[in-house]
């Protein structure tokens, strides 16, 4: 019977003939590929099946049918240095039951593609070889394919006048949307963009000239807030948390983002937004800092005010 070590290296053969980059040519990929199409030691290649799968089942597959244990903190790395690639190459599909599922959701699932599991069923036969070529000619196309079927589920903003960009498909992106399109023209009018986080792609938009001339130096993403704008006629900077599944500027937040912003020139305000009055805003609502502002995307002409002796204006260090 055959080994898992001895299952690894045949899919670590694969992976070469699949033209994967050296990288990508190591025990974690190949075993992802295993746990993906359903293989352990005791099933042949052409008993192989595509199941969706998540990370955490992709470590258990590893833990339970191959005797490999990762870490809980590896889940990232087995994401975005292994299965990644794989989609990227057309083999996988991320999400096939649901394309616009949101990046950071814990259900993201991935599956083989149809056409590779046909061509990795074959591995081992006399039909192997002749079958792959006509493969390798054809996966850049499934990639484009399917990368173009994902940029539909995309959300559109328009962050100038003759600028537009994507985000990320999910209810916190059109909660940013929303920031973006009615806070902004409500009580932000004239201003410029800063600043647009997007949990796909980190930064949507990023206006890092504008932020430097305010005397901000930003080193590390995981600080800002979700938007940031420049009111030029007020010079206030607008620093916003979207809460569609995170948190809110809360006590913590507020020393954090004013420690962050504390060389600007412009004053800075703070403000939580909501979807609505709903489920969240109930949850967050009794930690929400005081001297500063919550919006509703649901309610986008009115602001609650947390007491402070101004409304919608900035105010000393916390």
């Amino acid at each position: 019977m055959t080994t898992p070590k001895n299952r690894i290296a045949e899919a670590l053969q694969v992976l070469h003939k699949l033209g994967m980059p050296r990288e990508q040519l190591n025990d974690r990929t190949a075993i992802c590929l295993i746990a993906l199409l359903n293989i352990p030691p005791q099933k042949q290649w052409s008993q192989a099946e595509n199941p969706l799968l998540g990370i955490r089942a992709i470590l258990d597959f590893a833990r339970e049918k191959l005797d490999i244990n990762y870490a809980e903190n590896t889940r990232e790395s087995v994401r975005k240095y292994s299965v990644k690639q794989l989609v990227s190459a057309g083999i996988l599909l991320h999400n096939p039951d649901k394309p616009d599922r949101p990046v950071n959701s814990s259900d993201n699932c991935y599956q083989v593609e149809a056409g590779s599991l046909e061509l990795l069923k074959k591995f081992g036969s006399k039909e192997w070889a002749g079958s792959l070529p006509a493969f390798l000619e054809e996966r850049g196309t499934l990639a484009a394919q399917y990368a173009q079927a994902r940029d539909r589920h995309r959300i559109p903003v328009r962050v100038k006048d003759n600028q537009e960009i994507t985000l990320s498909a999910g209810p916190h992106s059109v909660l940013i949307r929303a920031i973006i399109e009615d806070f902004g023209s409500n009580y932000v009018p004239g201003g410029e963009l800063v600043y647009v986080g997007d949990t796909g792609a980190k930064w949507g938009y990023f206006d890092i000239q504008l932020l430097t001339s305010l005397g901000v130096q930003v080193g590390q993403h995981g600080k800002m807030p979700d938007v940031v704008m420049y009111n030029c006629e007020r010079n206030w900077l607008v620093l916003i948390e979207a809460v569609a599944s995170g948190g809110p500027v809360d006590s913590g937040r507020h020393v954090e983002l004013a420690e962050l912003f504390q060389q600007s020139k412009a004053g800075l305000v703070y403000v939580t937004a909501f979807p609505d009055r709903g489920e969240i805003f109930r949850k967050f609502l009794s930690v929400v800092a005081w001297e500063t502002e919550v919006w509703c995307a649901s309610d986008p002409t009115h602001l609650i005010h947390f007491n402070g002796e101004r409304f919608l204006g900035p105010y000393g260090a916390p």
